[in-house]
């Protein structure tokens, strides 16, 4: 995996440019959480938001997340694992409390965390603009890429965007890749994740879809669930970082901890786990 995704990033940089871009519990839905996990925003003397007193005092830091492979997703076991879910582990661990994470659905993401159901949105973000009008967010710590996946037979025939232009699409809702759609006027159908997206491709039911780079490294191509699958054109660049509501002073503390997990290699080393370290961003 780890040459494939070396070779995908590659590929990518010729077409873009060069980017800028543990165990937990398993199960629950945000609608589940209790109203009282919540509590009322407090503000420090700074004028912050004391997010970190009050996840402390709960015991739990609740991520936001969906199944995706290879950042969030469940082992042979049911335990959540990914590059992500295991620094969001570490992270929760650093603040002295346990990861809890949440599945949600990914085009509510801005309102569960409002809401208070979640305390973070940690699941692959991409840092667009609606994004950072929506909630705070920690730097960027990896890249990313949207990019084009359809049948290895007909790869061919869409090696660049203007051969995309009949193509019917599935996208996951509220996701980057169905802006990409947007964007380019592709005609499209939203599906409840990445995931399903794949499947759509793989059924014959659509024609193509638009993934993140980092999960088609991981779930596309010899080897893999989709090896009847491949992925062509690279739409865009982008990069990836982590949700809070606005003013949490929990941002601070996060950026804090991938630059200490940064240095002492942590960070790397939990990215090799997952074949992802090639696009980690130094901290």
């Amino acid at each position: 995996m780890r040459k494939k995704l070396a070779a995908l990033f590659m590929a990518a940089a010729l077409c873009l440019g060069v980017y800028g871009c543990g165990n937990g519990a398993s199960g629950e839905t945000a609608d589940t959480q209790a109203a009282t996990e919540a509590g009322a925003a407090e503000e420090t003397a700074d004028g912050t938001v004391a997010d970190k007193a009050k996840v402390q005092e709960k015991g739990t830091l609740v991520i936001g997340i969906t199944d995706f492979e290879p950042m969030d997703y469940k082992d042979e076991s049911g335990n959540w694992v990914g590059f992500d879910a295991d620094m969001a582990t570490a992270f929760a661990e650093s603040l002295g409390v346990e990861a809890k994470f949440v599945e949600i659905e990914w085009d509510n993401k801005a309102l569960e965390l409002d809401s208070g159901n979640i305390d973070c949105v940690w699941n692959g973000m991409t840092l667009t603009d609606e994004v950072l009008s929506a909630m705070d967010c920690s730097k960027p710590y990896c890249n990313n890429a949207q990019i084009v996946i359809v049948p290895t037979d007909k790869a061919d025939q869409y090696q660049t965007e203007e051969s995309l232009a009949d193509l019917n699409f599935a996208v996951e809702v509220g996701s980057a890749g169905e802006s990409m759609a947007k964007l380019h006027e592709f005609k499209y159908t939203s599906v409840s994740n990445q995931a399903s997206a794949l499947m759509e491709v793989a059924a014959g039911t659509s024609d193509a879809a638009i993934i993140d780079s980092l999960m088609a490294a991981a779930m596309v191509g010899e080897g893999t669930s989709y090896d009847k699958l491949t992925y062509t054109v690279g739409l865009n660049d982008e990069e990836y970082g982590v949700g809070f509501r606005k003013g949490s002073d929990l941002v601070e503390e996060l950026n804090a901890f991938f630059k200490k997990s940064y240095d002492d290699g942590s960070m790397l080393k939990t990215a090799e786990t997952y074949g992802v370290q090639a696009a980690v961003i130094e901290q």
